[in-house]
């Protein structure tokens, strides 16, 4: 058994989140906990609202409501939003927390003392009309490398390099399209050269164990031929205060420095609401605890190179040596696991131009299992993918009701009306041996693809398993076997229909956690295979305001393997476990998502 650490991307709580976001960073990394809780490991999985920074102000100022007010209201719908999809989070909590603070606090002294923090001069862009700092990524220009337009202050998403503001050509602001002014301003910026030499080694030995998809790792690579100190405190109100400069209330630390710390204090806020708040450490000191980061690609270089050279600084290993402060010696990534970018209907996801479906609406008329089927067998794991409409019903209709549902539907229903409990089994023929062992080999196969993170692969696995199922009704027809001569083999057919469906449940629960506690009542089962997240109004630990987490108890999973079914298990008349699509809601979505064509 291995501690494995799933650290989840911080949606970010300016907004209600899309299905774009959760096909990067939410279905990914809950198929893979799950799955690895069964496989015997001790999983953590942490994550939360990334709640600071000018987006939200901005946000805010255009609802007449504070940044605290709009950050408590989004960070709301989307632990709702997150809860409905199944996300089966240990700890879903938020960056304004005052553990968070804490942590962050402490994480940015010991990189300061141990000197890769660095105070420079640099310019600072603001708004001519309201005197308010501008965010770098708050400003578009054209990239100045591979000028590309759109590109923002801080990267440019074409060519994947970071920028500042005064590297674009023709600058404008987002906010209202004036011109930046550019002002001289203090800042203290991450010594990211004298952590270079450690994060090439890190990053060789990472490429060594040919884990990473190499989109990641050559981008992180090559992300280091440029490198240069990157400040990590802005000129805005709203965020963490900066240690050491309590008397510049307008100075707070950088919304990207704090928001990566987030997966180490949410570990800190983890423990101490288990009332053993040295545990964390298990997931974070121990050499052997394997780390895993699930996101977006437009997230890779925060994961890649700026949260390792945190790590790095703090635990004294770059030019400059050091010492590790309290929280002693961090482990860095095992693996960055990021997606590609979905895309909807052939256009990127926009929200102020429509071109989006948020998580909410889309649960709201759809079963959630078939939205995180989706995203399993045609998500953008390792290249960009489309969401369309007919894609979406054709997959539901004629892969999960057809496919499996069918078969769990077929199968429960003989057995109510034939026999009305899970009949034992006779001698099996050759036809049952086969298929029950083809079964039983999917552990293996569809359990290495999600532990190397090709769950398209895994998926496509265990449907390939499920019309093998289909097929062995058709070619054993235990629907013809009537006479009282063929009951004993009636009841075998049956036997091993029950045994297959078992099986294949606990192969697709990580993906389908929701149908598959349906699929376990439909053949008399009163277990929970997948233990589902709930919601809960808890108190800051530190005397804050309240808020909502995501938690859950997952550690009464069914282990990943061959369980042998129950016999004389009471099997009563099913109800379907998926629903059929009317083909009409492909128009009905398009209007929704387009309604001018």
């Amino acid at each position: 058994m291995s501690t494995v650490l799933s650290a989840v991307a911080w949606p970010y709580a300016n907004g209600p989140r899309h299905i774009g976001h959760v096909a990067g960073f939410g279905v990914p990394s809950d198929v893979f906990s799950r799955y690895m809780r069964m496989a015997g490991h001790d999983v953590l999985m942490v994550s939360g609202t990334d709640e600071h920074g000018t987006p939200i102000l901005v946000e805010a100022d255009k609802e007449g409501v504070t940044a605290r007010e709009l950050a408590d209201r989004n960070n709301r719908i989307i632990v709702e939003d997150l809860v409905a999809l199944g996300l089966s989070y240990d700890l879903f909590t938020r960056t304004t927390t005052r553990n968070h603070y804490a942590v962050v606090q402490e994480m940015f002294e010991v990189v300061r003392d141990n000197g890769y923090m660095i105070e420079q001069t640099t310019s600072g862009a603001i708004s001519p009309s309201t005197g308010r700092t501008l965010p770098d990524r708050y400003i578009e220009g054209t990239c100045p490398i591979c000028g590309a337009p759109g590109a923002r202050g801080d990267q440019c998403d074409t060519c994947g390099n970071q920028l500042d503001p005064t590297d674009l050509i023709d600058p404008v602001s987002r906010i209202n399209g004036e011109t930046p002014e550019f002002i001289e301003t203090t800042h203290w910026f991450l010594d990211l050269p004298a952590l270079a030499a450690e994060l090439g080694r890190w990053l060789d030995e990472r490429e060594a164990t040919g884990l990473w998809r190499p989109n990641v790792i050559r981008f992180s690579q090559n992300i280091l031929q440029d490198i240069k100190p990157r400040a990590m405190t802005r000129d805005i109100d709203w965020g963490i205060p900066v240690p050491g400069w309590e008397d510049q209330p307008t100075k707070r630390l950088y919304v990207w420095f704090d928001a990566v710390i987030g997966y180490l204090s949410a570990s800190i806020e983890w423990a101490r609401r288990q009332g053993d708040p040295e545990a964390w450490r298990r997931w974070w000191n121990d050499p052997e605890a394997l780390t895993y980061y699930f996101m977006g690609k437009d997230n890779i270089v925060f994961h890649s190179q700026i949260w390792p050279a945190e790590l790095i600084a703090q635990n004294g290993e770059g030019d400059k040596g050091g010492e590790p402060g309290r929280f002693g010696e961090l482990n860095l990534p095992t693996e960055v696991v990021s997606s590609e970018f979905l895309t909807m209907e052939g256009r990127k996801f926009s929200s102020s131009k429509r071109i989006v479906i948020y998580v909410r609406d889309m649960l709201e008329r759809y079963q959630p299992d078939a939205v995180r089927y989706f995203i399993s067998a045609a998500g953008p794991e390792n290249q960009d993918a489309d969401f369309t409409w007919s894609e979406f019903v054709s997959r539901t209709n004629n892969e999960l009701v057809a496919g499996w549902g069918n078969l769990v539907n077929r199968t429960a229903a003989m057995i109510a009306k034939n026999v009305g409990e899970i009949p034992a089994a006779g001698e099996l023929q050759d036809v049952d041996r086969a298929l029950l062992s083809q079964i039983e080999a999917g552990f293996e196969a569809v359990g290495s693809l999600i532990e190397a993170h090709r769950q398209r692969a895994a998926i496509a696995e265990a449907m390939r398993l499920v019309g093998e199922a289909n097929r062995y009704v058709s070619e054993t027809e235990p629907f013809k076997l009537k006479a009282p001569e063929q009951q004993e083999r009636l009841h075998t057919v049956l036997h091993v229909l029950a045994q297959a469906v078992t099986d294949l449940n606990t192969i697709l629960a990580p993906f389908l956690p929701f149908s598959a506690n349906a699929v376990e009542r439909a053949l008399g089962g009163d277990r929970q295979i997948a233990p589902l997240p709930e919601a809960r109004e808890v108190e800051d630990l530190d005397g804050g305001p309240s808020y909502a987490i995501i938690t859950g108890d997952y550690t009464d999973v069914p282990a990943w393997g061959h369980r042998e079914v129950e016999t004389g298990r009471p099997v009563s008349k099913p109800s379907p476990i998926f629903t059929k699509l009317d083909p009409k809601v492909v128009d009905e979505e398009l209007e929704r998502l387009d309604p001018e064509t």
